[in-house]
């Protein structure tokens, strides 16, 4: 795959990431709400086959559908049972939407990626900067389309003291989010030696394209 199609796949997924475009992924956690018969309501997880499994109507595919293409699916199984069944979907939980937080912050992990969730919000959401960190600099590592880790450095008090100049990065499924203890001058090869030496995140390199 060229660098380009690497691009172009990259601004897909950027797009996909949008809750209004969000697919359907296996083991995410469903919230099933009927407006007319909300005895049927229910919580679901999607199973590895894609499907999740509904009272009425059986196994139902789910995977790789949008929450309200889905919704539109149910619509149409369940009118044969229900007069009216008006159907919701909500994504209550994906196991795929997180980020981690490495490095120098109070509470360093994984953590759930909300809608439109910045650099800074996350950073707050894992308790802010220790008193080690250095240099208010962040090393963002995030896979392209083609499985490579790609480095970039933010400055943390520009994305503070100036929001509207965009330093404030909005993240992706599977960041990964590291506060150095001092200023990082090739972010790069920064990336190179913490994915191949340090990164204690297995799930995130499960399946990747080898450095």
């Amino acid at each position: 795959m060229s660098a380009t199609q690497c691009l172009a796949g990259a601004a897909i997924h950027a797009a996909m990431s949008d809750d209004h475009r969000y697919l359907i992924h296996r083991g995410d956690e469903l919230t099933v709400d009927f407006y007319m018969s909300p005895e049927f309501n229910d919580d679901v997880v999607v199973r590895p086959d894609g499907k999740v499994s509904l009272r009425l109507v059986g196994d139902v595919q789910a995977a790789d559908l949008t929450p309200a293409q889905f919704s539109d699916e149910l619509d149409q199984a369940y009118s044969r049972e229900l007069r009216s069944p008006n159907i919701s979907v909500h994504l209550k939980n994906s196991p795929g939407r997180r980020v981690y937080v490495e490095g120098e912050v109070v509470k360093p992990g994984a953590i759930i990626l909300q809608p439109g969730m910045t650099t800074l919000q996350v950073i707050a959401e894992a308790g802010g900067l220790t008193e080690s960190a250095g240099g208010d600099q962040a090393i963002l590592i995030r896979r392209d389309a083609c499985g490579s880790p790609q480095g970039s450095s933010i400055d943390l008090s520009r994305a503070a003291n100036k929001p509207d100049h965009g330093d404030d990065l909005a993240l992706l499924p599977s960041d990964i989010l590291v506060i150095p203890r001092s200023k990082i001058a090739n972010a790069d090869l920064f990336v190179k030696q913490y994915i191949r030496d340090l990164l204690p995140i297995q799930p995130y390199l499960a399946g990747s394209a080898p450095l």
